[in-house]
Order: C-alpha cells, then structure tokens, then sequence
C-alpha cells in the first residue's frame, strides 16, 4: 500500500476552450470536475492500475465535503482530517494546442494543531504502508520546522518516504533522507540556486540533492522527458505524445508509475514515463488507467549527452 499525504488538496474543475482572449466572454466545451492535489492525483493514478493507496486530506467548508465525495465517488480510500478552514478550489483552462492555464487558490491556513492531527494521522498509519508520499506545496500555517520534523519522524521510524514539493518543503525531505525526491525543473533549480539549461546542469543539480541526503532523484522535464539519478548512476527517457490535452496532473502520474514498477531502474522509469504521457494525453486531470498505457513509445537513453539543450517547453 502507497500512503500519499497533500497538505493543502483542492476541488479542480478544467475547462476546454478554443483559445484563451482576454476581456472576452469564452464558451467552453468540455469540463471535468476532479478531486486535485498532487498526492491525491498519486493515489488517483495507482487506484486506476488496481494499486492499493490510501490519501490523507486535510479538508473543510462545502468544498471539502465535494472533495471527499469525489474521492468516494473514484473508490479512493482516504483518511480526511476536518479542518477550519475552506478546501481551495482550482481552475484550469485547456487550449487545443496543450496549452494549460492554471489559476489556484492559496488555501486554508493550517494552524498548529491541526497540521499536528494530519501528522498524527500520517505517522499511525505508515506503519502498514510501503511508501509513504508527501506531495505539493505547504498551505499556510505550518512551519517548515514543524514539516522537517514530520520528515524526519518518517525517516527515523524506517518508513521510505517520496517528497514532491518545492523550496523549504523539498528541501526539508532532502535533509531528512527521503529515500525519493520528485522535483520539476523549476522545483530543482530553485532548490540548487542555478539555472538550469542543459541536461548536465539538471543531473549535476540531481547529483548535489543525493549528496545533501536524498536516496534517488527523479526530475521531470515536461515535454523533455525525466531524468532518475541514484546509486545507478543517471538515466534518462522521453515519453512523445502525439495529441497533448492537459498537462495537470502529469507529474502526479509519473511519480506513482514509477512507484507502482519498485521506483528503480529502467523498469520504473519507463512505467512512469508511459504513465506522465498517458495523462497528458486526457482531458483535465484525469488520470490514466491500463488501457491509456502505451509503453512502447518511450525511449530510454542510458548515455546521454550532457550538453544537450534542455527544451523551452
């Protein structure tokens, strides 16, 4: 079982439009309401490829009761912490050229107490799963000390912990030893302080997270694939996808690939990859069950050229 935690989850709603004007009154074709978070989407993804996970919520107001009966709604088993606060609502708005314009709330506050009831929450029920995944940005309230600490009580307890954030939160599970951290390119040229323009910037960047205490890292490159650095050595892979639809949620999706396949090795870098694509290729944030999967358009490169030009895409 795959335990995956999002602090602050959301209601998403996704919208298709022919194109995006500003000042104009839009139609929209399409629209998808779907349970939103990263570490939700994690859980999302596995229970669509018959994989067991459960996902701890932090949830209030009317928006958080609609988030926890869409969960229900998916099957999703969920451990769902009342909160004061309101659950954030998030929109997005699809292009048919793959363009996404996204526009989150911030989300409740969190205060102390309550991050110390999800945290609890977490810590009782780590123990009878094999990983355990915290996934998204801190809402407001908690203290990256207080997360730290969260980390590092998983860590020390024997529990093999994936973080999917950014700034102090990625950082914090880095220093704690995740044994998997999942940064996107601006996630890890943030947390190294250097941009990062070529494929031998983004695995040196990799390399210098693994020596600060992460166990592996996967960096996802968007439409340039990913790149997995650990005690292997680097691999890297793209996954083309020929009619590009929505890309939320498609790093959610090759985070729990990956984790489905042992989260090593070519094996695990190419499910994931057939997962990231796959969700890229559906409509909102829906993600990608068995039949979505097509394998065999991924290519994986085990001698990169470090000097390629990362893409601007």
């Amino acid at each position: 079982m795959i335990l995956t935690v999002t602090l602050n989850p959301s209601v998403d709603r996704a919208l298709e439009v022919d194109a995006l004007v500003r000042g104009e009154v839009l139609r929209a074709g399409d629209s998808h309401i779907d349970p939103g978070g990263k570490g939700v989407n994690v859980s999302r993804a596995l229970l669509a490829n018959g994989i067991r996970s459960t996902a701890v919520v932090p949830t209030g107001g009317a928006e958080g009761d609609q988030l926890v009966d869409l969960l229900k709604g998916e099957g999703v088993d969920m451990l769902a912490v009342p909160i004061a606060g309101r659950t954030r609502s998030n929109i997005t708005l699809a292009e048919p050229d793959g363009t996404v314009t996204k526009i989150n709330e911030v989300g409740p506050v969190l205060s102390g107490a309550e991050f110390a009831q999800v945290s609890e929450a977490v810590l009782n029920a780590a123990g009878a799963a094999d990983w355990v995944v915290i996934c998204g940005s801190l809402p407001p309230g908690p203290s990256t000390a207080a997360f730290t600490d969260l980390c590092e009580r998983l860590v020390t307890g024997g529990t093999r912990l994936a973080v999917d954030s950014s700034g102090p939160a990625l950082l914090a599970g880095v220093a704690a030893g995740a044994a998997l951290v999942k940064p996107n390119r601006e996630e890890l040229a943030e947390a190294v302080g250097a941009e990062l323009c070529t494929l031998g910037d983004v695995v040196e960047a990799c390399q210098r997270l693994r020596k600060a205490g992460a166990g592996s890292v996967l960096a996802s490159l968007g439409a340039g694939g990913a790149v997995l650095v650990d005690e292997a050595g680097v691999l890297t892979g793209v996954s083309p996808v020929s009619v590009p639809r929505s890309t939320v949620g498609a790093g959610d999706a090759l985070l729990a690939g990956f984790l489905s396949a042992g989260a090593r090795g070519e094996a695990a870098l190419i499910e994931g990859l057939a997962w990231g694509a796959a969700a890229v290729s559906l409509p909102g944030s829906r993600m990608p069950g068995p039949a979505d999967l097509d394998r065999t358009r991924i290519a994986l490169d085990p001698a990169p050229d470090l000097n390629r030009p990362l893409r601007s895409d």
